[in-house]
This record gives structure tokens, sequence and C-alpha cells, in this order.
């Protein structure tokens, strides 16, 4: 997603989140799409309310590719007003090619070198989405490890994460930096403004 795609949900997360009911026809058309596998759906259809169905589709959303905004728009059918605000609010924004490119997004050198703290792993464990597997074992996670933390955690996709991080950081002592962090998520296509974000 473009950094102004994300910073425009970002910007109406509390909005949208009061407005949408993602799980009648926008979950159905994301899935129908590919931007939101079954277990996305799962993961969303099981928060307890409507507001945090759609605040955890809007935690998705950024990381499920290019194509994940425009189909966003299009599911948004039965909300016409919400997508006019959404369509309005972009026009209105400086234009393409004035975000950050993922070769822009950079961190101070210390920062870079810190060692990420159990907030900044948490809030980066519920924006990843079907990648989180493939993000641990590019840390050096193996296939036992990925099914411990998933048995530990079988009703939070949100925990499971964390504690595979958690587990990264822990084994890895002071060689478990932030930049070692961003080169993982890059490599499996995970745009590194998602943990520049938490790290703010």
């Amino acid at each position: 997603m473009d950094p102004e795609h994300r910073a425009l949900l970002r910007t109406h997360r509390l909005y949208l989140s009061g407005q949408l009911l993602v799980t009648d026809t926008i979950v159905p058309f994301l899935f129908q799409e590919h931007v939101l596998t079954e277990a996305h759906v799962e993961d969303i259809e099981a928060q307890p309310s409507d507001t945090l169905r759609c605040r955890r589709l809007l935690d998705l959303l950024p990381v499920r590719g290019p194509r994940a905004f425009g189909c966003f728009l299009r599911s948004l059918e039965d909300f016409g007003w919400v997508r006019d605000k959404l369509l309005l609010d972009l026009q209105t924004r400086p234009g393409p090619g004035t975000g950050p490119s993922a070769a822009d997004v950079q961190l101070p050198d210390p920062v870079l070198q810190e060692v990420p703290s159990d907030r900044v792993l948490s809030r980066l464990a519920s924006r990843l989405g079907s990648e989180w597997e493939s993000v641990l074992m590019d840390l050096g996670l193996s296939t036992e490890d990925l099914f411990r933390c998933r048995s530990d955690h079988p009703l939070s996709t949100h925990g499971a994460v964390l504690a595979g991080l958690v587990q990264w950081r822990r084994s890895g002592g002071k060689t478990s930096t932030v930049q070692r962090l961003m080169r993982s998520l890059e490599e499996n296509g995970v745009h590194p403004s998602v943990l520049q974000d938490v790290l703010l």
C-alpha cells in the first residue's frame, strides 16, 4: 500500500471504525479479491464488536500489498458517503510521489542498533498479516518454534506472533536489533514504514 493511502487510513481510523460494518460486505469482498486470506477473515470475525472488527481490518490492510487500498474503496459500495470522504481527502493531500518509498524510510542509526522493546514488538505483532510466519522464520525461528507459538496461543494470532518475536529477541540478545527486524520485514514484502510507525 502506498504511504499516502496508509496515512489516509490512519488519519480516519476513528471515523472509519465508527461508520463501517465490515463483516457483511467489505470483508467478503476483500477475501474474494485475494486481499485477505481465510485466516485474516477468521481473525477479524473473532473480534467481539463491530468497532474492533473494523480496527483489525485497518491494521491488516496496510501490509496487504499495492491492490489493498483500491479494493477497499471498491468494497465500500454500501458506504458511499465514507468512500466519498476518503476520495475527497485524498485529492486535497499532496500529489503522488511525495510519500516515502521503501528506500526513503530511514531511521537514525542509534534506533537501528536498539533492541526493540516489548511495546514495539506488541505493536508490530498487531500489524503483521499472513506473512508473520515467514518473517519469524527469516529471523531464525524453526517450524517447531512456530508450532509451539500457535499451540500456546490458539485463539490469538497477536499472541502467537508476539511470542515468536519475543523468542527471537531473547535468543539473539544484542544482535536482535531494529535493523535486523527491518531487513526481515522487507524480505517478506512488508513495507519498512510499518516498523517506522510502531517505533513512533
